[in-house]
């Protein structure tokens, strides 16, 4: 089969098969059926990224666009994207499955699977693309499409789609967000990091005689503009990618994004948008191979951010999520941990070289897989118990077996937990952050240990307070639900695959041999064993009464909303009211009541002053013109 007709399947098929549930809006009988037809395009498209994992070989395939303009529709399908795109699919077409059940009696079906499956198609995109250009197009359909999914419930008329408990407030500011707020808030906060990217990508395409990622001479394009160009330019394009994967201090979306259904949160966390920005800078990282460019000014600099800002993203989310309540919302704090590890890992290649890309690169794998069940899983208990909160004892756990057996498997399985599967790759990242001592010290080892071992505790915290520890649901509807049930247990058993890619394969793939063999290293075999006492501890003593006010500060995310929410809105109206008082009255004096009427009103007086009505004056005018025409022609002629 010609390989575009393949493509043409895998992009399109998502969006032309939900387009008939769009148009049927008005009828409620159809869009009770259609839903089926929409989960069938994406399981098209799960087939056509499985073909082009198992028979495309590793090269780029192009076709005009605007070839006057160097702009082409241009995919590759080199070892991250064939992983990536199967990934990407799989998850998606599981969460389909699931959404049959969740989404059933919604009361906007053709809006919510029109949205779901442009997300998936606009990934797809994204994953593919080796052109900047197309890379953008399918970055602003996540944008778009997040926003309507994320504030799909706009009505705001049930609390079980808000954010934040009722009634809590830090300063002025209502810790209460809801779904309307949080459709907006995402869309602000990308859109403030879509500009600058859009005018890297602009800046890029001016300076290099190609957009595609994998032919740029990106070394000789960094040596070109210098340091402070390169650092320039890389900081404008990574403000669209720490923005939509809530890096700090951009994080506050994220949070308020659970406003929409669980199935989407599922796909946002694990396989789009949060990914979409840790993804394209892994990409990106594959083909500049900073590691042979130390030589290069400024390219140091630009990873040594990325390193920190994604250390620091990955304890903030841990520790704000150490002190939540809400299911949805704490593992939303923990993907945002997850993504600042994935983009130190990756930054930490610019010292480590190509293996920190692949650790980069596994963990996400890992990570989407895990971190959708355990959404999953939220969003049944959520379904279950009528509540946004962590809820649950024992005899709940007994209703709810599938759930429970997932959140165990998918929560022991992430942390990190020898020889589970997240413990091979997290050994990895153990590997590549002490390799960093030569420059940092041990910094960025201590950062990683710390975040592992709260973040296996957090994640022990929200297996215990739903199914062993946690109080009784006032509300039980453990009835129904098989596909969802379906969808969580298919998701989570793609865990056991990877394992055994780790564990079995090592012999033929080099890459997880070396994974293997950072796992038997004394320094990983020490941090997992510290993790697994932090799971257990978190599993034993989920709260603890004498660190409540510490809690209550990690909960309210450090007063990171009160920044975002009131201090600086306040400062931004301040300035607007600033240019309107002032900055207007000193353009108006300008131009319509001062400078302007003035200097044409001096020259009126002038022009009538010369009207005396005496021939004299008139004359001596006249000559005096025709004195200085002379004048002028004498010197003409004398330059001359």
């Amino acid at each position: 089969m010609n390989e575009w007709i393949i493509f043409l399947l895998l992009f399109l098929t998502p969006v032309v098969s939900s387009v008939p549930i769009a148009l049927a809006y008005k009828s409620k009988e159809w869009t009770e059926k259609l839903p089926y037809l929409s989960v069938f395009g994406i399981f098209v498209s799960v087939v056509m990224s499985i073909y082009i994992f198992l028979t495309f070989p590793e090269q780029q395939y192009s076709y005009p666009w605007i070839p006057e303009l160097g702009i082409n529709i241009v995919v590759i399908t080199d070892y991250l994207s064939r992983y990536m795109g199967v990934v990407t699919a799989l998850i998606a077409f599981f969460i389909g499955i699931y959404g049959l059940d969740y989404m059933k009696g919604d009361y906007r079906p053709s809006w919510y699977w029109f949205f779901f499956n442009l997300f998936t198609a606009s990934m797809l995109l994204v994953v593919y693309s080796d052109n900047l250009f197309l890379l953008f197009v399918g970055w602003e359909g996540l944008g778009g499409a997040s926003w309507g999914l994320i504030g799909h419930w706009f009505r705001d008329d049930d609390d079980i789609a808000y954010v934040g408990r009722e009634g809590r407030k830090v300063g002025p500011l209502l810790m209460h967000w809801p779904p309307s707020f949080g459709g907006w808030r995402a869309i602000s906060t990308i859109r403030f990091g879509d500009v600058p990217m859009f005018l890297a990508i602009a800046a890029i395409w001016t300076l290099s005689p190609t957009l595609n990622i994998s032919e740029m001479d990106w070394g000789g394009l960094f040596t070109t503009i210098g340091a402070a160009g390169t650092i320039i330019l890389f900081l404008c394009f990574l403000m669209g990618l720490f923005t939509k994967s809530a890096q700090v201090p951009f994080s506050e979306w994220l949070m308020t994004a659970m406003t929409g259904p669980t199935t989407v949160s599922a796909l946002l966390h694990s396989a789009t948008m949060v990914a979409a920005g840790a993804f394209v800078f892994l990409k990106l990282t594959w083909y500049i191979e900073p590691w042979t460019l130390h030589g290069v000014p400024g390219l140091e600099t630009v990873y040594t951010i990325v390193l920190f800002v994604g250390l620091l993203s990955g304890l903030y989310g841990a520790l704000s999520g150490s002190g939540m309540l809400e299911r949805k919302v704490l593992l939303a704090a923990s993907t945002m941990s997850s993504i600042g590890l994935m983009f130190a890992s990756t930054a930490a290649s610019f010292w480590v070289g190509h293996f920190a890309v692949l650790v980069g690169f596994w963990y996400m794998a890992v990570h989407a897989f895990a971190k959708a069940s355990l959404f999953l899983v939220s969003g049944h208990l959520i379904h279950a118990t009528h509540s946004r909160f962590l809820g649950g004892g024992r005899e709940f756990a007994k209703k709810m077996t599938p759930a429970f057996v997932v959140t165990i498997v998918a929560t022991t399985f992430l942390v990190g937990m020898p020889p589970l599967t997240a413990y091979w790759v997290k050994s990895g990242m153990d590997f590549v952050m002490e390799e960093l001592h030569h420059e940092f010290g041990l910094l960025p080892l201590a950062l990683l240990v710390v975040t592992s071992l709260v973040y296996s505790g957090i994640l022990a915290k929200f297996l215990s307070l739903n199914f062993i520890k946690g109080e009784k649901p006032h509300h039980e509807h453990t009835e129904g639900g098989g596909l969802m049930k379906i969808g969580y247990i298919l998701m989570v058993s793609v865990l056991f695959v990877i394992t055994y890619l780790f564990l079995f394969t090592a012999g033929e793939a080099h890459v997880f041999e070396e994974f293997v063999h950072e796992g038997q290293a004394e320094v990983s075999i020490i941090v997992g064993l510290s993790i697994l006492v932090a799971y257990v501890v978190g599993l034993v003593k989920p709260r603890i009464s004498a660190l409540s006010k510490l809690g209550t500060f990690f909960s309210d995310r450090m007063y990171l909303p009160f920044l975002n929410d009131y201090i600086v809105p306040k400062v931004g109206f301040s300035i607007s009211d600033a240019v309107q008082d002032y900055g207007n009255e000193s353009i108006d004096g300008f131009f319509n009541t001062k400078v302007i009427p003035s200097f044409f009103g001096n020259v009126s007086t002038r022009i009538r002053s010369i009207q005396t009505g005496y021939l004299s004056r008139y004359v001596n005018i006249v000559l005096g013109v025709v004195m200085a025409i002379l004048i002028l022609v004498a010197i003409g002629g004398v330059l001359l």
